[in-house]
């Protein structure tokens, strides 16, 4: 009989962003099988739904032995969020701070709605490990990223599913930088390029102007984060050192 207490196999929240994919090489490299699972919720970049494909594609053709765990990908139609959420990433307006203090990129509810359907496609899939790339470092104060959040999902999840799912949460403490570190001590520097230059983390859906950290409009909260991740990485800012939250 397998052993409940031994999780092995995992279902990763993939975006097909930076984060996501560096998790995505996280699970490879530590369950016996991985599925991916992605939302459709009529978010403004959109072409993040092709770059997770991308990102499929090409981790499987660098990495032979990730392959051979890799599992099926799923996308689930989340057109509802979209619907209820008046924000920054699901309708056309500028990026701003709100009066709580949160920016209008926060789309109320969506990481737990992602982590309920994903745990029930879990459930199905007889998949007990959920691995989201969230983080309470560089992130821009959602409250459903952080570690309390996550741990009262593993909770809830957990007896209202009579399942004990795991929530892995392998980025929550470290910033950018040392996500760029993570992944290069998972895959080395082919997966860093593999990172650059295949997922796609602009708010805006740019897929035209190229940087050396990637592509995107370079002016997105989500660029900047990006970016200033990327250069202090390349300049060897020492390990755990938080890099400032975008505005």
């Amino acid at each position: 009989m397998p052993n409940p207490m031994r999780h092995t196999h995992a279902l990763v929240l993939f975006s097909g962003g930076q984060d996501s994919t560096t998790c995505l090489a996280h699970a490879l490299s530590r369950f016996e099988r991985v599925e991916t699972v992605g939302f459709d919720y009529g978010q403004r970049h959109r072409v993040e739904l092709d770059a997770r494909q991308a990102v499929l594609r090409e981790l499987r053709a660098a990495f032979p032995a990730w392959a051979a765990r890799l599992g099926e990908d799923h996308v689930l139609d989340l057109a509802v969020l979209g619907a209820v959420s008046e924000t920054s990433l699901t309708r056309d307006m500028a990026f701003r701070m709100e009066a709580n203090g949160l920016p209008n990129t926060f789309v109320p509810g969506r990481n737990l709605l992602f982590l309920t359907l994903a745990a029930a496609l879990a459930y199905r899939r007889g998949l007990t490990v959920l691995v989201a790339g969230v983080c309470e470092t560089d992130f821009s104060g959602y409250p459903d990223c952080r570690d309390d959040t996550m741990k009262a999902m593993q909770l809830a999840l957990s007896l209202g599913m009579d399942q004990r799912f795991l929530v892995d949460t392998p980025l929550m403490w470290i910033d950018k930088a040392d996500t760029w570190r993570l992944a290069r001590e998972l895959g080395g520097e082919a997966l860093v390029a593999l990172i650059v230059e295949h997922t796609h983390t602009c708010y805006q859906g740019d897929r035209e102007h190229r940087h050396a950290w990637g592509w995107g409009c370079g002016q997105c909260p989500a660029c900047q984060l990006r970016e200033r991740g990327w250069q202090a990485y390349r300049e060897g800012t020492p390990r755990g050192t938080a890099l400032p939250r975008h505005p």
